[in-house]
């Protein structure tokens, strides 16, 4: 079997989603904001058919850019400016019809359905590309006319944890400022950190201090249309074989499904998932997938930067997701995710540990701005790590007026735990 080399041509964004074995820590100067009065709102979103929670469906404050999603178990919380009571809540999720609820009645009655949409075929039919290559193709092309082309200021939550087994270990959290860059120019992406709290329970680490690398840089790097170079530079499309699935929809806009898989002849690590991409316009409206790792050993020169000589450390899994959001007709990144599996084996141990690390940031409020600039010393860099600082886990209120992602039940457990350690020091 032929093999592609593709070593030298790594995809570069994995190196920053690192398992690494330091000390070193970055810190930080949390800023003040000044409080605005708001108003909580929470809700969960349901499959109108079966019931079933609805995992990162994209929940907008209509006629602004205030947003959130829902988490892995459908629940949502958004805090929304008194002056602004009076509006709806927007909810979307791909292969469902869009809601529109008010918020006097999500405060009635918290529970949301959504619609299956119904799949227009011959549409779809009528206006498809050649073949599936070629419409990847021409969504790479289109990223300068189909996304926005100037410099926004986007708010956003990041969250990360790393469990070993199903117990946690690590816990962080942070608002962040992204300074996000036209699509159609080179320029990389800019992070400030705003406000960020951190807790990790070495006693199991197996004295180890596992840490992600990058931290908000590792998810938005899964930005494949930014950085198509690290997922599908056009010298890489023809290592895949593209195939369309069956069509779905979105806000009862037609979209293509795009399965992809590396070819049997290539034998380094690549990726297999779906695409979906807007009918009308070519635009990838989300992407999902997952590193190839039946070769754990090359798979793991993609992710490891340190280790102990003893140590032994094979990734069983890493899978990707990213969403994006239309606004006046140009789309923009609104939410990516990471979770990443490894096995720990000791030279001198007779079993292995098995450990989890999630990371995910989602958009929650954005404005247009090429006037606003970020300093060298505010930078949050890709080589650096979210310090350890848990103090902000006793504060109940420690987020303020910003919009964060709703914790499922077992980092709300944590962040008890974490607080009740905290009340006890």
């Amino acid at each position: 079997m032929k093999n592609s080399h593709l070593h030298t041509k790594t995809p570069y964004f994995l190196t920053f989603i690192a398992v690494i074995f330091l000390s070193t820590c970055y810190f930080f100067t949390a800023h003040a904001f000044q409080e605005q009065t708001y108003t909580e709102f929470k809700g969960t979103v349901y499959d109108v058919s079966n019931k079933d929670p609805l995992t990162f469906a994209d929940i907008i404050l209509e006629d602004t850019n205030i947003s959130t999603i829902s988490n892995t178990e459908g629940e949502f919380i958004l805090k929304v400016p008194n002056v602004y009571l009076d509006k709806s809540l927007s909810i979307s999720f791909l292969g469902y019809s869009k809601k529109i609820i008010a918020l006097k009645e999500l405060a009635k009655n918290s529970k949301v359905y959504l619609i299956p949409s119904a799949s227009k075929l011959s549409e779809v039919t009528i206006n498809a590309p050649k073949d599936a290559l070629s419409l990847v193709k021409a969504t790479l092309n289109r990223k300068g006319e189909n996304y926005i082309n100037e410099q926004n200021i986007m708010t956003a939550f990041y969250r990360e944890t790393i469990k070993k087994r199903r117990r946690n270990a690590s816990l962080a959290e942070a608002v962040v400022e992204v300074y996000k860059q036209p699509y159609k120019s080179n320029k990389r992406d800019k992070i400030k950190l705003i406000k960020a709290r951190k807790s990790v329970d070495y006693s199991r680490l197996d004295t180890l201090a596992l840490k992600l690398q990058g931290g908000p840089f590792s998810a938005l790097y899964v930005d494949m249309i930014k950085y198509n170079e690290f997922i599908f530079s056009f010298d890489d499309l023809n290592n895949y074989d593209f195939t369309f699935g069956k069509s779905t929809q979105i806000d009862d806009q037609q979209v293509y499904v795009v399965n992809f898989k590396q070819k049997p002849n290539i034998l380094d690590p690549l990726y297999y998932g779906k695409l979906y991409i807007d009918t009308d316009n070519y635009a990838l409206v989300s992407a999902v997938f997952n590193l190839n790792v039946e070769n754990a050993e090359k798979a793991s020169k993609l992710f490891i930067r340190k280790k102990p000589y003893r140590v032994k450390v094979l990734p069983t899994e890493a899978a990707y997701r990213v969403d994006y959001r239309t606004h006046k007709g140009k789309w923009h990144y609104r939410y990516s995710n990471i979770q990443l599996a490894f096995k720990v084996n000791w030279k001198d141990k007779l079993f292995n540990s098995k450990y989890t690390l999630n990371s995910e940031m989602a958009i929650t409020d954005w404005e247009e701005n090429n006037s606003k600039f970020i300093t060298p010393k505010e930078r949050f860099r890709p080589s650096m790590i979210l310090s350890e600082k848990a103090s902000g886990f006793s504060d109940p209120n420690f987020w303020g007026e910003y919009n964060i992602i709703e914790p499922e039940k077992s980092i709300k457990s944590a962040i008890k735990k974490i607080s009740k350690q905290l009340a006890k020091s």
